[in-house]
């Protein structure tokens, strides 16, 4: 059964509930406060929210989002490091969770466990992802050029390479070409760049990306 788009009143993560007057992971149904009385009964209201869910009633899951996302995005946030990331993955782990429910077996674990087991690997998978964005990044500017042995000609290449970065830095606009010089040209990290710029951070990875786009085509460099 495809589940209908997400109910209006979900969609609202831990850090973000906060800007409306209530601390961050506050959970708004008082059957999921955590107490030691209380925790059998929390578990199985959000059990119940998920089979809800898994049965088609979309009026379950903003209840259930505010039982789980903070358990969520407090298991995204352990692994990323990162609260940017760590809100983009409980949205994504959320809607998984919208479209999946039915695919939940309690008998091998509780709505929580399941949650937060696919909170951590959605974490782990953006860590890599992130990594590995980086390191191909990097190698745009890097390069892999032969080492020439004559110290003359190795001086000869490099000022040449260093014009043809100059020249196809000059084809990019004047936001990318910020953004990329002080990424890695001054070292700094997508926060730094975001602050520094006084831009929003998903900006400035778009920046970022778009202009080493730009080089790696202008440059001849294989992606």
């Amino acid at each position: 059964m495809t589940p209908a788009p997400i109910p209006a009143g979900a969609g609202v993560t831990p850090a973000r509930r906060a800007g409306r007057g209530e601390p961050a992971g506050a959970v708004r149904h008082t059957a999921a406060v955590s107490s030691p009385g209380s925790r059998p009964a929390a578990r199985a209201t959000a059990d119940e929210a998920l089979a809800r869910v898994a049965g088609g009633d979309r009026d379950a899951f903003p209840a259930l989002y505010d039982m789980l996302s903070p358990a969520v995005h407090g298991t995204a946030l352990a692994v990323l490091r990162d609260p940017d990331h760590a809100a983009e993955v409980t949205q994504e782990v959320m809607v998984e969770i919208w479209r999946t429910a039915s695919r939940w077996d309690a008998r091998r674990g509780s709505a929580r466990a399941w949650a937060t087991t696919m909170a951590h690997r959605r974490a782990v998978d953006r860590v890599r992802s992130v990594q590995s964005q980086r390191t191909r990044d990097q190698a745009v500017l890097d390069g892999d050029r032969p080492r020439a042995f004559d110290v003359v000609a190795e001086q000869a290449e490099s000022n040449l390479e260093a014009e043809r970065v100059r020249h196809c830095l000059g084809g990019l606009t004047d936001t990318q070409r910020e953004a990329v010089v002080l990424a890695y040209y001054d070292g700094r990290t997508y926060r730094e760049v975001a602050e520094s710029l006084e831009a929003p951070l998903p900006t400035v990875k778009s920046r970022i990306r778009d202009g080493l786009t730009r080089l790696r085509d202008c440059l001849g460099v294989a992606a």
